[in-house]
């Protein structure tokens, strides 16, 4: 038999006895009082809200205390939330305490996305606990739960309506987290504007469907002043830190030109109310909210992503370990269907690479047949007019042995011309010496002249070689290399 019809059967079989006497299990809400004191309690705020609409100063005035922070500017690039958790402790009772703060919220010109990284925030915190609870040894009695308990969305006071990132903003974070929404700054538009803004903020989250928290109304204790304070949604608050003396008391208040407005005063505004219903009366019902309906939806939406289902089609209760093998299964065939995918997507690449790379080297072959193609022209076209060169300079050179040739010989020609010449002269001059001497001995007669030997000769030069002598004047010597 299964254990859920064993309960069924067991709750459907309840019966209420009298007791004959005093057991002591009345005193059950003491020990969970005393255990809870002992453990102390945590809680979350999230502050969402443009730039300087004083949450930082809100902070401070609700828990009378002074946490340490950066101050924001307006610069940033982006939405970034910053957490800062601190211990409190009150009487006997501690609490940890962290504030979340939206730095940059509004300040960017394209708001579109503004509202992405506080619902990742939130999923992140739900996820962190969700997997602490899957875990097989848990400690959730450790473990530092961090998610977001209550969400106050600062409004401008602008007087008018809400702007469109109010309300994008708010809608998508309806299902996520307790909205609270409060005006900043109410002081700075008067009382008539303010009732009316009031008003007109209130229809326009009725009209865009935006579920922000209703305090409960269930519990008798408290429903009267609960549904009182949900009328007064949403609350216009003031923030101060500073104590001026009013009458006879210190009281945290703002000082202007005009007069002082007074913190605490509900004739100012609702700071009072809010920290009543914040703080004094429903904290425990914003943490337990959170829980069993934010989280809640959270879990069955991922176990549902996760394959569980509480019934299956028949309406019959799933098992846990027949719905984890179903899961395993389905798990693995996809795997298998994704590998074999994969594989197949892999060899088709790896044949288009193999095409790719066969063309590629087709190309360099056919570029490398031109190039050698290219390089046997230019070598031959080098080796023929290495050849012309050759042949110019041989015949240079022949040319040039031949002049030498010529010269040489024209040399010897006339060196021995003009040694027979000389010897004609000389015998010649021996000649006309011997006559000359006669003559001065034989007496004086008639004057005649003796015979020119030297008229009929002929000139020894152009005798020699006429030819070779106009052939060097023609041809003069040159080297060209």
């Amino acid at each position: 038999m299964a254990a859920t019809d064993i309960a069924r059967q067991v709750g459907e079989g309840c019966r209420t006895v009298p007791l004959a006497g005093h057991v002591g299990f009345d005193s059950l809400p003491d020990q969970l009082v005393n255990k809870s004191v002992s453990q102390g309690f945590c809680f979350n705020i999230l502050c969402v809200g443009e730039t300087g609409l004083g949450k930082s100063t809100l902070m401070d005035t609700l828990f009378n205390t002074k946490f340490e922070g950066e101050p924001a500017t307006h610069t940033q690039p982006g939405v970034q939330l910053r957490s800062n958790t601190y211990d409190l402790q009150e009487s006997n009772v501690g609490l940890k305490l962290t504030i979340v703060s939206t730095v940059g919220f509004g300040d960017q010109i394209n708001k579109e996305d503004s509202y992405k990284p506080i619902m990742e925030f939130i999923d992140a915190q739900f996820e962190a606990y969700l997997q602490e609870e899957l875990k097989i040894r848990r400690v959730l009695h450790t473990y530092h739960d961090s998610r977001i308990h209550a969400c106050l969305y600062f409004i401008a006071p602008t007087g008018h309506s809400l702007k469109s990132l109010d309300l994008v903003t708010m809608k998508k974070l309806d299902s996520k987290v307790n909205i609270i929404p409060i005006i900043a700054k109410s002081d700075a538009i008067s009382k008539s504007e303010l009732t009316k803004f009031k008003i007109k903020i209130t229809s326009e989250l009725v009209s865009n469907g935006v579920q922000i928290y209703q305090f409960p109304t269930d519990d008798e204790s408290v429903a009267e002043i609960n549904g009182t304070m949900n009328a007064h949604l949403p609350f216009a608050v003031i923030g101060s830190t500073e104590e001026l003396k009013i009458g006879n008391k210190m009281m945290k208040a703002r000082q202007y030109p005009w007069g002082t407005v007074q913190v605490e005063n509900e004739a100012h505004c609702d700071f009072v109310k809010l920290r009543e219903m914040l703080i004094r009366i429903n904290m425990e019902d914003l943490r337990e909210q959170t829980h069993s309906r934010h989280y809640e939806l959270y879990r069955r939406c991922k176990l549902e992503e996760m394959g569980f289902k509480d019934t299956d089609p028949d309406s019959k209760p799933f098992s846990l370990q027949e719905t984890y093998e179903a899961k395993r299964n389905e798990f693995l065939g996809e795997l298998q269907k994704k590998e074999e995918e994969m594989r197949q997507m892999f060899v088709q690449r790896v044949k288009e690479k193999e095409a790719e790379l066969k063309e590629a080297e087709k190309e360099l072959h056919e570029k490398f047949d031109r190039l050698k193609k290219l390089h046997q022209d230019e070598k031959k076209k080098l080796e023929d007019k290495k050849k012309s060169l050759d042949d110019e300079v041989n015949a240079f050179k022949q040319r040039k042995t031949a002049a030498e040739l010529l010269q040489s010989q024209g040399s010897q020609a006339g060196g021995s011309q003009t040694l027979k010449r000389d010897k004609e002269k000389k015998k010649n001059f021996q000649t006309g010496t011997k006559e000359e001497s006669l003559a001065t001995m034989q007496p004086r007669g008639p004057t005649t002249q003796p015979p020119n030997n030297y008229q009929h000769m002929a000139n020894p030069v152009s005798s020699i070689t006429p030819n070779l002598l106009d052939y060097c004047r023609a041809k003069p010597l040159s080297f060209h290399l």
